[in-house]
């Protein structure tokens, strides 16, 4: 179908879904109504909800004896009579039928108005990950599975795939160690551990300020101010992210953005610095005791780049690539502040502040306006159209099932053609006392083919803070939250479109890397005309969706001087990779040289040291910092090349949903896009589509 026929019809189609939306708001205020009937059974879901504190401790006392039995059973197998049947097809079964179970105890601590339910469910995770690590490290198991594993028994693709992570899951967790390096790792395992805390103590407990006047302060919006305490007939400005960010973009005064980028550059100091240095260090001990060359390698080996050397060659590639245009981007910058300030030297604290000044000339969008076109409930029901109609699905609400609080609303998703059920997903999106804090997906239920002939069927939770409906009127969403909703939902569909036997191979439980793509290319959906609209209405006349020229700016806005952006994102994955790839790096030293090499001449702030302050290094993100720009290369191939051309082609989503989404963690996760793409994954499409409108 042509392109504007198909905006046309989209246009009666996002008029439809305010319509809809009105329907919902009624929706969301009868809930609690609905929620006093008999409840409603969900075929296929056998998760346990509204635990009390002592039924969560219980079920985790379940849970870790059936897993010993089960673990003892395996265990008990003689080496020469070892099967599938008494070897992998029990350990198989325990995590299809555990997992719901664990997520049961999990789940409290995210949701539940109880704090002693919060508490409860915390302790109960705590126990649950120490049991499982040790059921990892049982030697007696290993060797049933790994002589299994060694008499090459045919079994099919997807139960090999599934007895290699098995056996590479415990020889991870050190199971080949002789007991006395198996004590060395876990004692290098704590220390790690008190470091990483310790890392992040010294960032939580920074509460450094500087005493400013307001005309240190030109340019700063009076409400900024206003907020401001006063000392000494100065303002008192925290180093916060939360008041160093504004000042970075707005302040006028050169001599301040720099006072205070100096400043908060040193957060976490020389005390910050020597623990990373000791972590890695750590780290590489760790590694090597488990005969891997760096932790890089430990690190990246079960992910989509396999080795370190292919991370570092990636990462050098598209800083070449991006070279010449943050070259012009740097250019503009210059300009600008040689205008403004009369100097064209640009450090790193004026980016920000010239890149918004860029934006005001060269982006119409007044983004306080567009929040005015995304209320709460017709971005959620033209979300959910739109998935439907990508993706060949229907959502039904179940409106009388089990919920752990009035406001949540739960669909079940249907295949459009066949009418097989495939999931359920929970919404649980507006804000309350105790709940956790950012919006995030939550898998309760794993899809998966049990021992029976039956199959679970995948269930996740999309979680949110979003503001609850005033006076009868639906709050209104900032845009980057509309984004944000859009991203984890299409975890949610990811989750759910899983198809595989394993509930190991459930499709949020994947390689790193692999588990963002598939969010990243379809956050596209929230930068095109075509699909805004659907989502989209203003909040006094919700028929009247968001301008195409508004939509075209919103875009405009992502991609201006991304060149710029991602150098920065580069240099501290490159930071990252190196340290833990490389022996006794001086990581001060490594940034002072790498930093004019990637920014294109601008030299490290003096006086601040990046690593001492950058959390992702320290914990969670380690010799991985790589994976979103990995990820976000991936996408962009993928939106170019299948859905660019015809955002809303229901035979293009289907296909995706069946060839990528549905395998999960079953295939190799590279093998699956490019068996999709019918060739090697390109960068091409990443640079041209980034850098097409970056100036």
């Amino acid at each position: 179908m042509e392109p504007r026929r198909r905006e046309r019809q989209v246009i009666a189609v996002a008029g439809a879904a305010a319509l809809v939306a009105v329907g919902l708001n009624i929706a969301f205020s009868a809930v609690a109504a609905h929620r006093r009937r008999k409840r409603q059974e969900l075929p296929g879901f056998t998760a346990q909800l509204n635990l009390s504190a002592a039924e969560i401790k219980r079920l985790a006392d379940r849970i870790i004896a059936k897993a010993k039995e089960t673990y003892d059973s395996v265990a008990a197998v003689p080496l020469d009579k070892v099967s599938f049947a008494n070897v992998v097809a029990p350990l198989a079964e325990l995590d299809a039928l555990q997992f719901p179970l664990v997520q049961a105890c999990v789940l409290p601590r995210m949701v539940s108005t109880s704090e002693d339910v919060r508490k409860a469910s915390a302790e109960a995770e705590k126990r649950l990950d120490s049991h499982f690590v040790l059921c990892r490290q049982r030697e007696d198991v290993y060797h049933v599975i790994k002589a299994f594993a060694v008499k090459g028994e045919r079994i099919g693709p997807e139960a090999t795939r599934f007895l290699q992570c098995l056996v590479k899951e415990f020889e991870r967790n050190g199971v080949k160690l002789s007991p006395s390096k198996r004590k060395e790792m876990e004692k290098l395992k704590c220390l790690i551990d008190e470091l990483n805390l310790k890392y992040l103590q010294n960032l939580n407990d920074f509460t450094k300020f500087l005493l400013l006047s307001e005309d240190e302060l030109a340019g700063m919006p009076f409400e900024f101010l206003k907020d401001l305490e006063k000392a000494e007939g100065k303002l008192k400005v925290p180093l916060t992210s939360y008041h160093v960010t504004p000042i970075l973009e707005h302040c006028k005064v050169g001599s301040t953005r720099k006072q205070i980028a100096v400043a908060y550059g040193q957060k976490g100091g020389k005390d910050n610095l020597g623990i990373l240095e000791n972590l890695v260090q750590l780290r590489h001990k760790f590694a090597r005791l488990l005969g891997y060359a760096n932790y890089a390698d430990f690190a990246i080996e079960p992910r989509m780049p396999r080795t370190s050397r292919k991370v570092l060659e990636f990462l050098e590639e598209i800083s070449e690539q991006l070279s010449d245009v943050a070259n012009r981007e740097l250019s503009i910058l210059k300009d600008l502040k040689m205008k403004e300030e009369g100097n064209a030297q640009v450090g790193m604290e004026d980016l920000l502040y010239y890149i918004k000044r860029a934006e005001e000339f060269k982006v119409d969008l007044d983004i306080g306006e567009i929040k005015q076109y995304f209320p709460v409930s017709l971005v959620i029901s033209g979300m959910l159209k739109m998935f439907q109609d990508l993706f060949a699905l229907r959502f039904d609400e179940s409106k009388d099932a089990e919920v752990w609080h009035d406001t949540v609303r739960v669909f079940s998703v249907w295949d459009a053609s066949s009418s097989d059920l495939l999931g359920y997903f929970f919404l649980d999106i507006f804000a309350r006392e105790g709940k956790y804090a950012h919006t995030c997906v939550v898998t309760l239920q794993n899809g998966c083919l049990c021992s029976d002939g039956t199959r679970k069927v995948p269930a996740a939770v999309l979680l949110s803070q979003c503001p609850k409906e005033f006076d009868g009127n639906s709050a209104l969403l900032r845009f980057p939250e509309v984004v944000r909703l859009f991203h984890e939902f299409s975890h949610v569909v990811h989750h759910i479109s899983n198809r595989a036997t394993f509930s190991r191979f459930s499709a949020l439980r994947l390689e790193g890397d692999f588990a963002e793509i598939p969010s990243l290319l379809l956050e596209n959906w929230c930068y095109e005309s075509i699909s805004l609209k659907m989502m989209s209405g203003f909040h006094q006349d919700i028929t009247k969706s968001i301008t195409s020229e508004a939509c075209q700016s919103l875009k405009r806005r992502r991609d201006l001087f991304a060149g710029l952006k991602m150098k920065q994102e580069i240099l501290l994955c490159l930071v990252d990779q190196i340290i833990h790839s490389s022996e006794n790096v001086d990581i001060d030293d490594l940034i002072k040289e790498l930093h004019p090499k990637v920014m294109l001449g601008i030299p490290l702030l003096e006086g601040t040291s990046p690593a001492s302050c950058f959390p992702r290094i320290a914990i969670g993100y380690d010799a991985v910092c790589y994976s979103y720009i990995w990820s976000e290369v991936f996408a962009a191939d993928l939106f170019v090349s299948k859905f660019k051309d015809d955002l809303l082609n229901q035979h293009a989503g289907l296909r995706f949903r069946n060839k990528v989404l549905a395998p999960g963690g079953s295939k190799d996760s590279l093998e699956i896009i490019t068996d999709y793409l019918g060739r090697e994954p390109s960068l091409e499409p990443f640079i041209r589509s980034r850098t097409r409108n970056s100036l």
